[in-house]
């Protein structure tokens, strides 16, 4: 089976796509700086301690380990963040893939699946987005994602390096065959966050309830994250068969408000929500849904679980059985 790098590997997604590809045969080697990932979401697998910029590194692991194509998730992720540093998302997220698209090209590696992001479309005119929507990102983390969307294009033009963008919408849940949930720190996404409102009794704060939304709170198109691993594995395929470079969203076409979410917690946990709220959080758009047609009928992808209340199930099993150890 072919050999696939995978560049933050012991991340969230990363790591649920690394274990999805194990399970489907393939062979992996992971790459991380554990600045954000986590050694223990990588036990069974080759892994490398390697920060992006280091090129010789990168160049040596691809080598040695004669790798087919990479995955490439290693990225900071926070939307409020960027915009409180903005040049530590330009210099990891821009320049650490500079880095590792220079060690491919001297290696010879042709083959990258790029974990995007639906923030590249800022404020979408039409609703659910379609991949020729305007690309106008309203934060510096996805003007960061842009700017590598921009330079894969050139290196598909003029270095024959093929290509497959992922715009993710809202990865969440965890994997019920493993071990593999949310772990961010500091954690940023909902519905851990909502777990941890009901375990503290701290409320939580919904940053804005006077969105332009039927509830007044930001509606988002949640998807499961083996159902995002599952893109990744039809999106390297694609490409080791010769596939030509595109860009896919990926996402369930469903919105679901910050409410909607609450109450399903409160649903599978049977526990209230500590809730407060708080002024609009700057670069979130009111409503981010995908169309995801095109990967659908391009790729045959389908998701496992588009229902929320089976997403929060399957994050609540994690989530207790990661405070019981």
């Amino acid at each position: 089976m072919p050999k696939i790098l995978i560049t933050g590997g012991a991340g969230y997604i990363g790591s649920n796509t690394t274990q999805l590809l194990k399970r489907r045969g393939f062979d992996v080697v992971v790459v991380d700086d554990l600045s954000r990932g986590h050694k223990h979401n990588v036990e069974n697998v080759p892994f490398h301690k390697i920060t992006l910029s280091n090129t010789a590194a990168l160049v040596d692991v691809l080598r040695s380990e004669a790798c087919d194509a990479v995955i490439h998730f290693a990225a900071y992720i926070a939307v409020g963040e960027s915009t409180q540093k903005p040049e530590l998302y330009f210099t990891n997220n821009v320049g650490g893939t500079l880095s590792l698209l220079t060690a491919m090209v001297e290696t010879g590696i042709k083959r990258l699946v790029f974990s995007s992001t639906a923030a590249v479309y800022g404020m979408p005119k039409t609703v659910p987005i379609p991949e020729d929507s305007a690309i106008a990102p309203l934060s510096p983390y996805g003007d960061s994602k842009v700017i590598v969307e921009k330079v894969l294009h050139w290196m598909d033009q003029f270095r024959d390096v093929r290509s497959i963008v992922l715009r993710y919408f809202n990865a969440c849940g965890a994997d019920p065959e493993s071990t593999l949930g949310e772990e961010h720190d500091p954690e940023t996404h909902l519905i851990p966050l909502l777990f941890r409102a009901i375990e503290t009794g701290k409320a939580i704060t919904i940053f804005g309830e006077d969105y332009p939304t039927p509830d007044g709170t930001c509606l988002r198109d949640y998807i499961h994250v083996v159902d995002l691993a599952e893109a990744h594995v039809l999106a390297v395929q694609k490409l080791l068969a010769g596939g030509s470079s595109d860009t896919f969203n990926v996402g369930t076409g469903e919105g679901h408000s910050v409410l909607e979410v609450v109450r399903s917690v409160e649903k599978v946990t049977g526990k209230k929500v500590p809730l407060a709220f708080g002024p609009r959080r700057d670069g979130d758009a009111p409503v981010l849904v995908a169309n995801s047609d095109k990967l659908r009928k391009t790729l045959g992808w389908k998701p496992r679980y588009p229902e929320l209340d089976d997403i929060v199930t399957t994050a609540w099993q994690f989530e207790k059985r990661h405070i019981a150890t």
